[in-house]
């Protein structure tokens, strides 16, 4: 029989909460009106994660799991999930339990509705950094400002989404995926539930800076024009200042050829100016073109070592091949 609901859990080292996990996803599995299927992707975590894993497999028929044969990266996790899932309602959620899998039950009401979409949305971060609330603030209304598509504010990967919008998604062939702004993409009936993040149950925050950082200029890249266009606006911008350097320089010579604004550090600081604005632009561009080299190349999104629970998917992962 096929699961009705199917639930996509990441997963890297995350060996010390992985037994409260299952813990609270399976009681909310147990409450559901109908079969249910806990997919667990295993991100080549380097810890008892996998082995847990295999577990939980073996006492509970209702998980399955993918291994990857290295770290492929969150995104690409949940991508995998998104292959295999079998269910006509699909939620994704993170192992750290900051997404409480209690609101699920609301989320499959909200789809009983027709909402098609069902994303979580933080009202308030508890026990998170000044910093990172302030980065992760500016982030999201940035996006929102650039970004080609409506993607909501606040709103992670914690979502809810109907069979229908994951085989669009599924569709999709590209290599550099955002998934929370490929949902806001497809478009369909969207709506969001609020919601108090809680602070990470055990272990160590996966996202550090950099990783979050490179997600933000991912999802600025892959959904907005707007940084190409900048560096035409800031070499525009470069132009016109180096035009009025050059008649105020030319203005002190005849006026005042005795001053020291038209010496050597006039002349430098106006290189290193134009330097800087180039080196920017051809950073942008490399951005963009770096993402192209990436999908041309064509290779599989992610490998996987071992697979439990999925013997009739895998015709549909060669296929992706």
């Amino acid at each position: 029989m096929q699961p009705k609901y199917s639930f996509i859990i990441p997963i890297y080292n995350e060996e010390e909460t992985l037994l409260e996990l299952y813990r609270r996803v399976s009681a909310i599995a147990d409450r559901m009106d109908d079969l249910v299927e806990i997919i667990l992707i295993n991100d080549g975590s380097q810890d008892q994660s996998l082995k847990i894993i295999r577990e939980f497999h073996q006492q509970d028929q209702r998980v399955c799991y993918l291994s990857f044969a290295r770290n492929f990266g969150h995104q690409i996790a949940v991508t995998a999930g998104l292959n295999f899932v079998r269910g006509q309602v699909i939620v994704v959620l993170d192992a750290d339990l900051q997404d409480p899998p209690e609101l699920i039950p609301d989320m499959v009401e909200k789809w009983r509705q027709g909402y098609q979409v069902v994303y979580a949305q933080r009202i308030k971060r508890r026990k998170e950094s000044w910093f990172k609330r302030f980065t992760a603030y500016s982030f999201y209304r940035i996006l929102k400002y650039l970004a080609e598509v409506d993607i909501p504010t606040d709103t992670g990967d914690f979502c809810l989404m109907d069979r229908q919008v994951v085989d669009v998604l599924n569709s999709m062939p590209e290599c550099n995926r955002y998934i929370r702004g490929l949902r806001s993409w497809v478009g369909f009936q969207q709506t969001a539930i609020r919601f108090e993040r809680d602070s990470r149950f055990a272990g160590e925050v996966k996202y550090t800076f950099g990783k979050s950082l490179g997600l933000a200029v991912n999802s600025l890249v892959s959904f907005s024009k707007v940084p190409l266009r900048l560096s035409t606006y800031i070499g525009l911008l470069s132009a016109a200042l180096a035009l009025f350097m050059s008649v105020l320089v030319l203005y002190w010579r005849l006026t005042e050829p005795d001053s020291p604004l038209t010496g050597f550090a006039t002349i430098a600081m106006a290189i290193f100016f134009l330097g800087s604005v180039q080196l920017i632009s051809i950073g942008i561009l490399g951005e963009y073109i770096g993402r192209i080299y990436e999908e041309v190349k064509g290779r599989p999104l992610y490998t996987l070592a071992e697979v439990g629970g999925f013997d009739s998917h895998l015709k549909f992962y060669k296929n992706q091949r």
